[in-house]
């Protein structure tokens, strides 16, 4: 084999199609009053949420990923003929296995596409858009889809007055295709672990470690678990951390940006994050308020809502950004493409 037959030219990649999904059944902060000892006040002072989207009972999360992946398809004009790579960021998959990538490729008749889940709790969909992105600028294939979907709903307890406040269920979808030189398209991205804070925000059963018993889920064990203030005060430093970096390297500030659209766990989060950047607040996109903290769904039904407003156009300098579980974070800047 040549020494330069492994060097591949990058070719540029764009977000053809964008569609999300939330189920139509809502979860308010009244409906919590009557649940736990909480209140609609606590809810929206510490987290700035005032309802979120529950799923009925049986459905999974490839059921929210379906309509939202036909949506993106639809919009970037592709079959799924076209279609020739797939990955589901996700922390409630269908089932630990198949992936839920598998079941969507069937749902989808992606017959071409080969794919995985990628499990980087709320940084799924920013890690999911960087696989994607390098799979098609590689030329490896012309159009991948990308999924954020969870049904937190499913491991949230709804006793626990510390965490059943804060999730709820969602799914979003790109298409990402070969931009032609000069259109918008992604531009850089940086994303980091810190395995040593994992137990902060965890789901302590169900998997190898302790597979599911009689004895965990007495406990709650398949439960997520949350120390709160450790979660808050890491996703502050690091969210701005990795978009003050992201920028810095590319030469820009926050007053270039078009857009910002961070995770949307918790407002005081995404506005420190803002400030810090010296944003402009009408500049920063916060939803959570509708959909609750949806994991690996709230960049993208984020996005989708900032193009419902009028809030983004072609070609803006749009920043992502992005801290979950493990603990994952992550940052990117792309130029606006729909």
């Amino acid at each position: 084999m040549r020494k330069d037959s492994l060097q591949v030219k990058m070719r540029p990649v764009k977000i053809s199609g964008l569609s999300t999904y939330v189920p139509p059944k809502l979860l308010t902060n009244a409906d919590l009053e009557r649940m736990v000892e909480t209140s609609d006040e606590w809810i929206l002072q510490r987290t700035g949420i005032r309802e979120r989207h529950i799923v009925d009972a049986g459905m999974a999360t490839s059921d929210l990923a379906e309509p939202a992946a036909r949506g993106a398809m639809e919009e970037a004009g592709v079959t799924p003929a076209d279609i020739g790579f797939i990955v589901v960021g996700t922390t409630t998959p269908d089932t630990i296995f198949p992936s839920t990538a598998c079941v969507l490729q069937s749902k989808l008749g992606l017959h071409h596409a080969w794919g995985f889940d990628l499990g980087a709790a709320c940084s799924g969909f920013l890690y999911s858009l960087t696989v994607g992105w390098h799979m098609v600028a590689a030329g490896r294939v012309e159009h991948a889809l990308v999924v954020g979907a969870d049904v937190m709903s499913s491991i949230i307890d709804y006793t626990d007055r510390a965490t059943c406040v804060l999730f709820g269920d969602g799914a979003g979808a790109a298409v990402l295709s070969a931009a032609e030189p000069g259109e918008p398209a992604f531009i850089d991205y940086l994303h980091e672990i810190d395995g040593t804070l994992g137990s902060a925000l965890c789901m302590p059963a169900g998997g190898s470690r302790r597979p599911a018993s009689h004895e965990t889920v007495d406990l709650g064990l398949h439960y997520v678990k949350q120390e709160g203030p450790t979660v808050f005060k890491f996703a502050v430093k690091k969210s701005q951390e990795m978009t003050f970096r992201l920028l810095e390297r590319n030469g820009l500030t926050g007053e270039d940006i078009d857009l910002f659209v961070s995770h949307q766990a918790n407002r005081r989060i995404i506005e420190a994050t803002a400030e810090r950047l010296g944003m402009n607040p009408s500049k920063v996109v916060i939803n959570l308020d509708k959909y609750g903290n949806t994991t690996a769904g709230t960049i993208p039904l984020a996005l989708a809502d900032a193009r419902l407003d009028g809030r983004i156009k072609k070609g803006d300098l749009v920043l992502l950004a992005s801290v979950g579980a493990g603990f994952t974070a992550g940052a990117m800047l792309l130029r606006w493409s729909l």
